[in-house]
């Protein structure tokens, strides 16, 4: 195996578990863990601040001249003659281009580069074995997702349960509050997470895992964070899989990734104060037509990543 040293910045603490360095690993590198200024490849995740703003003591004049040097990232790159390969990847609605990276991995539509690939964070859950990729993991849901289910009918499991709705959520801000007000007008819902119970610390210690929570109810409200052309996370499969009919926030542009006919979308009711929604979910006629949908019209596949992966790793060790 050749070795490579790989530092993170701003990433999540189970990155080691996530695609990219599994994918790097399979393709033949050890990957030995270093800070940035011993790396030959620097990720930097989504929490990491490319401007940080300390320095509210100094004069403006002189601030141009010294935000360089008081820079993290770039302070502890200084005085290295090669500097690492700086790859930018993010699970969060951050643009692609935030740091100006040699490479990035991100949500984002039709860039039109190769240095930048779409992975949408979904596509992390999903059980890649059939293509010869394992190891990644799915801990707060409890397992990985299958394409074979993803692209089956939901079907009418769900008519069968309690017509209640099941939230999870470690936090209110909006559009969350909004649309949490809006849909239990109409029918029960029930909050599960750190919001609703401040016992819990965070997801991982949340006590439940999400695919066995969600078998008790008929609907998941699972509204994206924001919304941004690309930006679909894993909350929609997830419903689905667990055989519940998703509610969700999110834009038109869903239709890359997912069957729109097979959740339902607050977002376009929005302008009429989401009055179609009481009629949806009191239809057992339109609950049918749902129960038909394949979330997934089209089988992803994980190579096309791969080898952007590759690519990334035999110019960071070259």
């Amino acid at each position: 195996m050749k070795n490579i040293r790989v530092a993170t910045a701003g990433v999540s603490s189970d990155y080691g578990q996530s695609l990219l360095p599994i994918i790097a690993q399979s393709l033949g590198y050890q990957i030995s863990w270093t800070n940035p200024k011993e790396s030959d490849l620097l990720i930097l995740g989504p929490f990491a601040n490319p401007n940080p703003k300390k320095l509210t003591w100094c004069p403006k004049p002189l601030r141009p001249v010294i935000k360089p040097i008081t820079n993290t990232l770039e302070a502890v790159l200084v005085g290295r003659k090669n500097l690492p390969l700086k790859l930018f990847q993010s699970a969060e609605n951050i643009r692609h281009d935030i740091h100006q990276p040699d490479y990035s991995i991100s949500f984002d539509l039709n860039i039109e580069s190769d240095k930048h690939f779409r992975l949408p964070y979904w596509m992390e859950m999903i059980d890649w074995s059939h293509e010869g990729l394992t190891g990644n993991q799915n801990p707060r849901y409890g397992q990985l997702l299958t394409i074979e289910r993803l692209m089956a009918p939901l079907g009418d499991a769900f008519l069968k349960r309690g017509r209640a709705v099941a939230f999870l959520s470690s936090h209110i801000r909006e559009p969350r509050n909004t649309l949490l007000n809006a849909l239990q007008k109409v029918v029960p819902i029930r909050g599960f997470g750190p919001h609703f119970n401040k016992g819990i610390k965070n997801h991982h210690l949340s006590g439940f895992n999400k695919h066995t929570l969600l078998q008790d109810f008929a609907f998941n409200l699972c509204p994206e964070n924001s919304m941004y052309p690309g930006y679909y996370t894993e909350k929609i499969p997830e419903a689905f899989f667990a055989e519940c009919l998703p509610i969700t926030w999110t834009d038109e542009n869903v239709r890359v990734d997912f069957n729109p006919n097979a959740f339902i979308n607050l977002a376009p009711m929005s302008w009429c104060n989401f009055s179609p929604i009481k009629e949806i979910v009191e239809s057992c006629k339109l609950l049918e037509e749902y129960a038909s949908q394949a979330l997934l019209l089209n089988a992803p596949s994980i190579l096309p990543f791969r080898n952007f992966v590759k690519r990334i790793f035999e110019d960071a060790s070259s």
